[in-house]
């Protein structure tokens, strides 16, 4: 191993060895794909980069010496079919291991990547078409996405190509045929690091989804996430559970992991089942983990002890606020703390626990040093020690990772970034020891008779009720407190909806957090409404009344 890294980043350690200073050393034309997966090919080309399983689990192993070759001969196919530097392309591939090729390719070229999640409709597909001037797909024959593409694909003047991969399909073209033909040498596309890399369509809880734009930078911005946050092994495997299309892949599958010459894990899954993730931890001896609390919690109720996790040496978590029972059945089960993070489309990594710190179940963790981070009052002004504000990012000047504006949509990234901050619209407290505790989206916070209340706060206590499958808390209207706690809920199988278990609910809520917190309104559904990305839409919820 070569500890290419080191080539980026200067560190410094404090006494206890925990990270302090972070600062990324960025050369003007630095690109991931050559200037990492290239170069680890051409020093290490045996060095394995990624195992690939698939649904019917069949395995590949992959050499960062096959992703140098094949993202060459995806590059040379996509420019013999007209895809150029800046030309923005919209990829659609769950967990097929082709997103590899399609994703460093496009970088080599200097197109723009836009990955997306194969759970569109067709007016989700002609949105992002239409407002990123997307000029190619490139489509996996899973789900109805393809039917979507070709249902509006004649109102979108953009749209020049269309290829499906793992097998033909009338309309199409041969994506994997085409590339396995393709030329194996490619010439180098100069690109700069401050030219746009990467695209995410950010879908909110209301409103049209906002176009994130990335830059080079961002893929350096992703270093701290493996080295000192996800803690990956150059030998080992890493294993986020994350579909492509969202954010969280590259977090946890591309970038920060091949930048510390790991190996990732990926399984082409057709949906979570825990059993499947817990032996495969086992089987292929899987050594960094990182889901969300909810996916632990899956785990802890299939019985752990079922599993060899003996390969595991560390787990992180992120996406949603965790409850200190997971965590602590977990660690009891494994010996190992999970150690929570917190980050959006819009950034990296920003705050943490890294290697070596004591995480506090629940909390976020602290400030990561590659960020500037304060919490504010709805004035500017600075908050003191256990006061609620909104977290935010000094983007003065521009730290590697942050977007670098909400494309095409002037008055969203002023809204967002003015006054030498980002607004995250996330709101948080400090404790005395500069851990930071969520509490919710600034639209979400519930206020009554005087208090201010989290949703995450009570979800977080609701979702431990052996009768609560999902839940999601909101406001209500209430002429004497302001707003009420509501909770909608899903019930697990085997419960019914029924006054005595609304007054068990409330009576659990005030017993495991305080009082005046309890839902005052209980609402049971068959399921919750959500965006396209998964996130609950509260403001559907609260619409409804």
């Amino acid at each position: 191993m070569r500890n290419i890294n080191l080539k980026y980043v200067e560190e410094k350690y404090d006494e206890n060895g925990i990270l302090s200073e972070y600062k990324l050393k960025i050369p003007e034309n630095f690109n991931f794909a050559y200037d990492v997966v290239d170069d680890i090919a051409a020093n290490e080309p045996d060095r394995r980069a990624m195992l690939w399983v698939g649904k019917n689990r069949e395995e590949r192993t992959f050499t960062f010496g096959d992703m140098k070759l094949w993202s060459d001969k995806t590059a040379n196919h996509l420019r013999s079919l007209g895809i150029k530097k800046g030309d923005p392309v919209m990829v659609v591939l769950k967990r097929h291991y082709q997103f590899w090729f399609c994703a460093l390719a496009l970088h080599k070229l200097g197109a723009v990547l836009i990955p997306a999640t194969y759970m569109m409709t067709a007016h989700d597909v002609k949105y992002r078409i239409d407002s990123a001037s997307v000029k190619a797909v490139i489509c996996t024959p899973d789900g109805d996405v393809g039917a979507a593409v070709e249902q509006v694909e004649t109102e979108c003047p953009t749209l020049k190509l269309k290829m499906m991969v793992n097998g033909a399909r009338a309309g199409w073209l041969d994506f994997d045929g085409g590339v396995a033909a393709a030329d194996e040498k490619f010439e180098r596309v100069v690109t700069n690091v401050h030219e746009p890399m990467l695209l995410y369509f950010s879908s909110g809880t209301s409103g049209y989804p906002k176009m994130v734009l990335h830059d080079y930078a961002y893929a350096l911005g992703h270093l701290l996430t493996a080295k000192h946050w996800h803690c990956v092994v150059p030998d080992g495997l890493h294993l986020s559970i994350a579909d492509t299309g969202w954010g969280k892949a590259v977090w946890g599958k591309l970038y920060g992991q091949w930048l510390m010459e790991a190996g990732i894990f990926v399984y082409d899954l057709e949906k979570f089942v825990p059993a499947d993730i817990l032996s495969m931890i086992g089987k292929y001896q899987i050594t960094t983990l990182c889901c969300p609390p909810t996916m632990f919690r899956m785990f802890i109720n299939d019985g752990l002890e079922k599993y060899d996790l003996s390969s595991l040496q560390y787990t992180t978590i992120a996406g949603e606020a965790l409850n200190p029972d997971v965590f602590n059945k977990w660690y009891a089960a494994t010996g190992l703390k999970l150690m929570e993070g917190f980050g959006q489309t819009e950034t990296t990594l920003a705050i943490c626990n890294t290697k070596g710190m004591t995480p506090k179940p629940g909390s976020m963790g602290k400030p990561s040093p590659q960020y500037q981070i304060d919490l504010i009052d709805p004035d500017g002004n600075s908050c003191p020690n256990g006061t609620t504000g909104e977290i935010v990012i000094r983007y003065e000047p521009h730290p590697p990772g942050l977007m670098c504006e909400y494309y095409r949509n002037e008055a969203k990234t002023t809204e967002a970034m003015h006054d030498g901050w980002y607004h995250t619209g996330d709101t948080a407290w400090r404790d005395e020891d500069g851990y930071f505790w969520y509490v919710g989206r600034n639209d979400d916070i519930i206020k009554s008779s005087g208090y201010r209340i989290g949703p995450f706060e009570v979800e977080s206590v609701l979702v431990t009720h052996p009768a609560v499958l999902e839940c999601a808390i909101t406001a209500v209207p209430d002429p004497v407190r302001g707003q009420l706690v509501k909770a909608t809920i899903v019930l697990r199988s085997g419960f019914a909806p029924s006054d005595t278990l609304v007054k068990e609910l409330q009576d659990y809520v005030k017993h495991e957090t305080a009082p005046y917190k309890y839902p005052r309104v209980v609402e049971f559904v068959e399921k919750l409404p959500k965006t396209i990305n998964g996130k609950i839409r509260r403001v559907e919820i609260r619409e409804k009344g």
